[in-house]
């Protein structure tokens, strides 16, 4: 028997004793694992929304797959036992007999894998991963939870006393042990972190515990879950992806000339969408006129319905027909010439949401006031804590991500509500919720020239503190 046979066998003979051991470890569980499993459903229903094209490899009896409301959702597990109590629970769910180590799907791909306390028992997780791929888009996310190595005394006690139902011997991963899988099987990892550290029901203690407790940095090393969610690297994007330019412009008729001309041509086509904001100088005139002295550049001018620059992106973008969205402020603050090296990041697959950096290098004379300097610090080392990726400029206003994220993004809103006059965090929260890969480009910030800053420094900070507040409730403290 050569080596190859030997591994297959063995593979096989493993596999095989894992589907009759969970047939009867199933059957009729006593387990007190009821409120751990109501507990991932949860997390779960805020990690993936509503209406998604989700499969779950390892799906068990379908609940959790159920609980995240899938407009497509697709089980697979390798028990037939499991699968009938699964199809009769959830007639609207599609669930299929196969191995993970082998997928035979119908020819798709999905919004989201689920794979939910399987690592842990797969007897190759690196060719489950490669299996995977092939129901993959770019924008796909593999999501990931596994029992932390330092539970595996407690569980052993617990399935000892009855109250846990039985494994057979685990793969005790390590984070480090999951981002390396990852890493050679061709996916990247974008988040991780712990979740459960109370697994049993306590009333009025367990879920206060695990709203809380379980995420501050001392006692989360000690949660029982840890997460991981990862992109697939290497799908097809676009080859020459389209670009439209969003340009809110109110009071700033002396800058559109010199935007018009200085912003530069990408990819497969630029067009410039101006959204002029019931200016109380010339703003729309000023564009009229330049628009009309360039035929050869393609722009669009819109009359902004409502008030914020947060409508007037929102306006143009709904307008907008590139495959990649860019905002970039009409006080030609942040140099026009640097929209390619945010292209480039999108088109490379590097980043997937980009945001220009104000705070790296010096700074012209007077282009951010000190109060305004501290208060982008701050906010920026806030925003980097609750959205888990790092962040050092929140404010900056030029912004570049895919159209087809921003339609998703967009479909979402109302989770964090409709109170953003910005959009900077309208569009920060929603790249946070769906995974998006956040990259930064810095810039040479200058100088305003002509007019005067549309923001108030009090009362917008005011609102910067109360969205902090909120987003603490609906990304941290879940």
């Amino acid at each position: 028997m050569t080596v190859l046979q030997r591994f297959t066998a063995e593979a096989a003979e493993y596999r095989e004793i894992r589907r009759t051991f969970w047939g009867l470890a199933t059957r009729d569980s006593k387990s007190w694992g009821g409120y751990y499993r109501a507990s991932l459903c949860a997390i779960y229903r805020h990690l993936i929304p509503e209406g998604a094209q989700v499969l779950e490899i390892g799906c068990g009896g379908g609940d959790l797959l159920a609980a995240v409301k899938p407009a497509v959702g697709v089980g697979v597990d390798f028990s037939p036992e499991i699968l009938d109590g699964a199809r009769t629970a959830h007639p609207a769910l599609h669930f299929v007999l196969a191995d993970a180590h082998a997928l035979i799907l119908e020819p798709q791909t999905f919004d989201y894998v689920i794979l939910s306390d399987l690592v842990n028992d797969l007897w190759d997780v690196q060719t489950m991963l490669k299996e995977v791929h092939r129901y993959c888009a770019a924008h796909t996310r593999l999501i990931f939870n596994f029992h932390s190595y330092l539970w595996s005394g407690p569980l052993r006690l617990a399935q000892w006393l009855g109250i846990a139902t039985p494994n057979l011997p685990q793969n005790w991963l390590t984070r480090h042990d999951m981002e390396n899988l990852l890493e050679i099987t061709d996916y990247q990892p974008l988040r991780a972190w712990a979740e459960v550290l109370a697994p049993l029901r306590v009333p009025g203690v367990s879920d206060w515990v695990n709203r809380y407790l379980a995420r501050i940095a001392p006692l989360r090393f000690l949660d029982l879950a840890n997460f991981m969610v990862a992109r697939p690297l290497s799908k097809a994007r676009p080859a020459h992806p389209s670009v439209s330019v969003v340009v809110a412009a109110r009071n700033e008729s002396g800058h559109i000339e010199e935007l018009l001309v200085r912003i530069p041509d990408m990819g497969g086509g630029t067009e410039i969408i101006f959204v002029e904001g019931n200016s109380t100088d010339d703003t729309f005139e000023a564009i009229t006129r330049a628009i009309t002295r360039h035929p050869e550049r393609r722009c669009k001018l819109l009359k902004q319905p409502g008030k914020g620059k947060g409508d007037a992106v929102r306006t143009g973008f709904a307008a907008a027909t590139g495959d990649i969205l860019m905002i970039l402020d009409a006080d030609i603050t942040v140099p026009p010439e640097d929209l390619p090296r945010f292209y480039v990041l999108m088109v490379g697959g590097q980043a997937e949401f980009v945001n220009g950096v104000r705070l790296v290098y010096p700074m012209a004379d007077e282009a951010m006031q000190l109060a305004n300097l501290v208060a982008n610090k701050s906010f920026s080392w806030a925003f980097s804590w609750l959205l888990g990726q790092p962040l050092r400029d929140t404010l900056c206003g030029t912004k570049v991500l895919w159209r087809d994220d921003y339609e998703r993004i967009a479909r979402n809103r109302a989770y964090f509500g409709d109170f953003d006059p910005f959009g900077d965090f309208d569009l920060l929260f929603g790249a946070a919720r769906l995974n998006l890969k956040i990259m930064e480009v810095p810039i040479r910030y200058r100088a305003r020239r002509y007019g005067e800053t549309n923001i108030s420094r009090w009362r917008h900070g005011w609102l910067l503190l109360r969205m902090v507040a909120f987003a603490a409730r609906r990304i941290k403290f879940v």
